[in-house]
């Protein structure tokens, strides 16, 4: 009996099960590991609602790419929670938020910490699959670069005076 207990919902066959159809499952298990790597837009909010986005077993899904642009069939007016779930995926996701009504979404998995982005905004998360109590964790909130950093755009706001500083002094 096939399982899908993997953090990108794979078929996971049994040994011994599907004997002359595996080729099959293998096929779609590669066209969803190449998903993974991808860009998917879903339009997560079909109401101005708290909402749930749920990884397909075995079958394509926008919400299993690398790269997912949440998008709404309402006008939000309020900030609203995505739930990604199952809870027990463990993954990266860099998530826009391309909501209307300049709302902020709160990804969250469990009962854990979750992520806040704001309208118009991307947020590299990472989900640690810890069931009911899961948590979706910022990637960057403590980002480190060790040598240099380049800034490039029109309209570059910055605070901070040792944000000032370096930029100034190098």
């Amino acid at each position: 009996m096939a399982t899908y207990v993997n953090d990108l919902r794979l078929k996971e066959i049994a040994t011994g099960d599907e004997s002359g159809t595996w080729g099959s499952s293998t096929n779609t298990n590669l066209e969803l590991i190449a998903e993974a790597f991808s860009y998917g837009t879903q339009a997560s909010f079909g109401s101005d609602a708290d909402a749930t986005t749920t990884i397909a077993d075995g079958a394509t899904d926008p919400a299993r790419s690398l790269y997912l642009k949440v998008t709404s069939g309402a006008t939000l007016t309020a900030t609203r929670n995505l739930t990604i779930a199952p809870n027990t995926v463990s993954k990266v996701w860099i998530i826009e938020n391309a909501t209307t009504g300049s709302q902020s979404i709160t990804v969250k998995q469990g009962s854990g910490t979750s992520v806040t982005i704001a309208n118009g905004a991307v947020a590299v998360v990472y989900s640690d699959g810890g069931g009911s109590g899961a948590n979706v964790v910022n990637a960057f909130t403590d980002l480190n670069v060790a040598t240099s950093i380049t800034l490039d755009g029109a309209g570059l706001a910055t605070t901070g005076k040792s944000i000032a500083m370096a930029l100034v002094f190098g």
